[in-house]
């Protein structure tokens, strides 16, 4: 499985902090809505998420929860049959809850900076340092230290589940 060190926050200062991942990325976010569909599974996330009704990724992976910089591990692949794999998904597993989302993407190095817009949610940023075979973990923790002290994010915004999980939390 592919592995990154992530963190979730909620933004504070989202179109400020959103200034600085434009600096540090030198350039404009690439801007991405998306759909994420998740199924009941007995271990992990899987998701379908969807970009177009003929472009989609089925993304499973494994992550604690808990605050701070954290290992996920993951697996994707791609379709151009979103709906098809989702009626088999939801067949299969049932669905979960759905999460939408607009996503402004900036790259810094082989970190993924997201700033999300999450419908019922609010406003968050989410830092993926993408590992390589090779890397250590220690190295990516502090790749994301190191942007989470760039970006302003404090100890205190940070939240240690996933989306997902707040939506299902709000609906309790």
């Amino acid at each position: 499985m592919a592995q990154n060190v992530e963190i979730k926050a909620h933004a504070r200062d989202f179109v400020g902090q959103g200034e600085i991942a434009r600096s540090l990325s030198g350039g404009e976010p690439e801007i991405i809505n998306q759909e994420d569909i998740f199924f009941k599974v007995p271990e992990g996330r899987l998701k379908l998420r969807v970009f177009t009704q003929d472009r989609a990724e089925l993304i499973y992976y494994l992550r604690s929860d808990q605050r701070g910089p954290k290992i996920s591990q993951y697996e994707i692949s791609e379709t151009n049959d979103p709906v098809g794999l989702k009626n088999i998904l939801k067949s299969a597993y049932g669905i979960r809850n759905t999460v939408i989302k607009t996503r402004h993407l900036y790259m810094c190095g082989r970190t993924r900076n997201h700033f999300d817009e999450v419908d019922s949610l609010g406003e968050f940023i989410e830092l993926e340092v993408v590992l390589s075979d090779s890397d250590l973990l220690i190295d990516g923790e502090k790749e994301a230290q190191k942007l989470m002290d760039q970006l302003g994010i404090k100890d205190n915004q940070l939240i240690d589940v996933a989306y997902v999980d707040l939506l299902d939390s709000k609906c309790v």
